[in-house]
This record gives C-alpha cells, sequence and structure tokens, in this order.
C-alpha cells in the first residue's frame, strides 16, 4: 500500500552519483504505470542507466512530461496511452513496440491500484473487478504480450506486488488490492518456471507503505468503521528509516533486476520494505 505524494523531487537524484553507468545501455525497457509514482521514478532510472523506454500510463498529459524527462539523458522514449486492463490496448502497444525498436529487453510490470477499500460484505462486484482486472489481469496480459518479444534472447520481467496480501493482512478493507498482490506473486513464481528455458527472468518486488500519488486513485468507504482494528506501534511503523520509503528507492531495486548483475536470479520475491512488514505482519 502507498502514501499519497506526487512530490517528484522528493526522491534522492540517482544521477547525482552513478555508481555504475550504462548499466543498461544498449537495452530496450517496457514500463507501466509510468506516469507517476515508482514507475515514473524507474522510468528516469533505466533512462540514466541508458535504456530505450515503452512507457505505459492511461495519463498521457503525465507520461509526454515523464518520456521528456528521460529523452534528458540521450535514449529514446515511446510513450503509449494504454489500459492494460484491456487485452486490445496492451497487444496494441507491443506491437508498437515491436516496430518502434524491434527487441524488448526488460518489463516492468508495475501499473496497479488500491481501488476502493471496503469491507468485503459491502464491495461491489464492480469495484472487485475492476482492482483485478487492473492489477492482476493487466500484469497477466503485460507479461503475455512481452514474450514472443522476449523469448528469442531471453531478458528480465519485474512485477510490483506488495507486501500487503503476502507478509501483512492486517489492512482492513483491502481484500481486493491484497489478493491481486498475493497473486502477482505466485503468478511470478509460475511464469519463471515456465519461461527459464527462453532464459527470461521473472520476479517480484514488494514494496510496503511507499511515497507516491496511488492514494488519489483511492476511495475508502464509511463502512469500514464498522470492521476496523486498532493497532498501535510504540515505535512507529517505520523500523529502518522511521518514514515510508520512495520510489526511486524501488526503481533502484528494479533497476538491479532488469539488468545482467542479477543474471541467477529468477522466480524470486524480494521485499523492499525498511522490515515494516515484520513488525505488522
Amino acid at each position: 500500500m502507498s502514501i499519497e505524494n506526487n512530490d517528484f523531487n522528493n526522491t534522492p537524484a540517482a544521477d547525482s552519483n552513478p555508481r555504475f553507468p550504462g548499466r543498461l545501455q544498449g537495452t530496450v525497457a517496457l514500463i507501466t504505470g509510468a506516469a507517476s509514482g515508482i514507475g515514473r521514478a524507474a522510468a528516469i532510472r533505466f533512462a540514466q542507466e541508458g535504456a530505450d523506454l515503452v512507457l505505459l500510463d492511461l495519463k498521457n498529459d503525465t507520461l509526454a512530461g515523464v518520456s521528456a524527462h528521460a529523452e534528458h539523458y540521450g535514449v529514446r522514449c515511446l510513450p503509449i496511452e494504454t489500459d492494460i486492463s484491456s487485452e486490445e490496448q496492451v497487444a496494441a502497444a507491443f506491437r508498437q513496440t515491436q516496430e518502434a525498436f524491434g527487441k524488448l529487453d526488460s518489463v516492468f510490470a508495475n501499473a496497479g491500484i488500491n481501488g476502493v477499500i471496503t469491507p468485503i460484505e459491502h464491495m461491489e462486484l464492480s469495484d472487485w473487478s475492476r482492482t483485478i482486472g487492473t492489477n492482476l489481469t493487466g500484469t497477466f496480459l503485460t507479461v503475455k504480450h512481452a514474450i514472443p518479444l522476449m523469448k528469442e534472447k531471453g531478458g528480465s520481467m519485474i512485477i510490483t506486488s506488495s507486501i500487503n496480501g503476502n507478509r501483512v493482512f492486517s489492512n482492513i478493507g483491502f481484500s481486493a488490492y491484497s489478493s491481486t498482490k498475493a497473486a502477482e506473486t505466485a503468478f511470478a513464481q509460475m511464469a519463471a518456471l515456465e519461461l527459464a528455458d527462453y532464459r527470461i527472468r521473472v520476479n517480484a518486488i514488494c514494496p510496503g507503505a511507499i511515497d507516491t500519488n496511488i492514494g488519489q486513485s483511492t476511495e475508502k468507504t464509511p463502512e469500514l468503521e464498522e470492521v476496523a482494528i486498532p493497532v498501535e506501534y510504540p515505535e512507529g511503523n517505520h523500523p529502518l528509516e522511521k518514514a515510508p520509503g520512495n520510489p526511486m528507492q524501488v526503481a533502484n531495486l528494479a533497476l538491479f533486476l532488469a539488468s545482467s548483475e542479477s543474471s541467477h536470479i529468477t522466480g524470486t520475491t524480494v521485499y523492499i520494505d525498511g522490515a515494516e512488514s515484520l513488525l505488522r505482519g
């Protein structure tokens, strides 16, 4: 689960201390949910390391700004307005990727929503379906349509899951969201084994609270008060840094998994939460 904040400038400037310049030089990376938060940070970080980018998001106006920012680092960018729950739109985006670049080396299936936060009893099927469609079906479609572009030479697929549904189950009202995040880790492991012969690595990232703007698309219903479980932590719930993480920290992890430095890592779930889930699980 993430915390609302749309100030990208609060994240560390990764290019102020580039330790491994060009780690993705000559590669093409596709990132979903690229207009904001973790996706936007990953787009900038990947560009700093030389990757040409295909950027997918519903927010086309914001996406253009991210693309322009990434191109500042001398890479090519292809922003495509895409609803990842639509197979027609996802398939079209991958066709455009093939036409523009002729290959694909890494995929960051990052797009997702919190959806409507409400007790199970009060959740509408339409709200459940929208969350499942964006988070889980969107991930499936992204991976499915990436395979034909990657199976010849291999590459890396990274899926943004969450501590919710994997280590943490105390966020009442998040049943749809947490179900998708648990399923994404299982899907990543299934895909990792199925795609190993193609040398396609598949790993899942599980962030804790990250300072992003995902809260802008989150609706909480008043019925949550009926099932709320009060939980208090004497020293706060972020043991390592006493505050939520930031998108660039997650982007740096995605960069490692996209690069050849992680060439023997697949089917792995990596938690990036400053030990938050160990305290709350």
